[in-house]
């Protein structure tokens, strides 16, 4: 690592409790993905294709440390975003949440019926944000390649509505933006989001460890087997630990 971090920035690059980006084994392996960047822009471009594609889009609980989903293999939402915005600080990134609120069809295709009627609307979405060449940018990397392409597939929206998944380090990737209800702005943490989320009255997934792990049993199969759909292998990748 090259460069020094901007001025001004603590907020955006101290630890918290669920961003423990100086965990060692989250700060080794930052280092790993970032080896060979020379500016904090291809820096920030690899930790977005590792976060995108490396850790395979899945439900989780919304209060798990990024060190925890880095070694699990698998986030949703809230999770990747905390584990991305980790690693971007463990390399001297500054990096903060936003987040919104959209409607839960969104989430219609990964979610059993039963459980996907009891679900409130409308829903808490969060991304990654980073700070780059004295201006914030909007880095999203929800879904890996073989998810976008399904549910492009399966209609759960068009090329117009997210054109692609791709981030230049140069312009916002926000990928939901055509469906948002209300922007609640940026934040520090997620840490500060789920704070606020609870003021605003909004639902969180539940963090009750064992009523979570059988409903992300049933949701992350059913994700699975969405993702198997453009295995074109034929080897599923199998997450590495159960959500707890």
């Amino acid at each position: 690592m090259s460069w020094q971090s901007p001025e001004g920035m603590k907020d955006y690059l101290k630890p918290t409790k669920l961003c423990d980006c100086e965990n060692e084994k989250l700060k080794g392996k930052a280092k790993e993905i970032i080896k060979g960047a020379d500016t904090p822009k291809e820096a920030a471009l690899k930790i977005f294709h590792f976060t995108r594609e490396e850790i395979l889009f899945g439900q989780d609980y919304p209060d798990v440390k990024a060190s925890h989903t880095l070694e699990k293999g698998i986030g949703f939402c809230m999770t990747k975003t905390n584990m991305q915005i980790g690693l971007l600080r463990a390399v001297g990134i500054p990096a903060r949440c936003h987040y919104v609120h959209f409607p839960k069809e969104l989430l219609k295709p990964n979610i059993p019926g039963f459980i996907y009627n009891k679900i409130p609307t409308p829903q808490v979405h969060p991304w990654c944000e980073c700070f780059l060449d004295g201006k914030w940018l909007s880095c999203e990397a929800l879904y890996d390649e073989r998810l976008y392409a399904v549910y492009l597939q399966d209609g759960l929206f068009t090329k117009d509505q997210i054109p692609n998944i791709d981030w230049d380090g140069d312009t916002d990737l926000v990928l939901f933006a055509p469906f948002f209800v209300k922007d609640l702005g940026t934040f520090p943490a997620w840490d500060d989001v789920i704070i606020d989320v609870l003021k605003q009255g909004a639902n969180l997934p539940p963090t009750n460890r064992l009523f979570g792990w059988f409903v992300f049993f049933l949701i992350n199969r059913r994700i699975r087997k969405l993702r198997e759909k453009f295995d074109t292998s034929g080897e599923s990748r199998e997450v590495q630990k159960a959500p707890g």
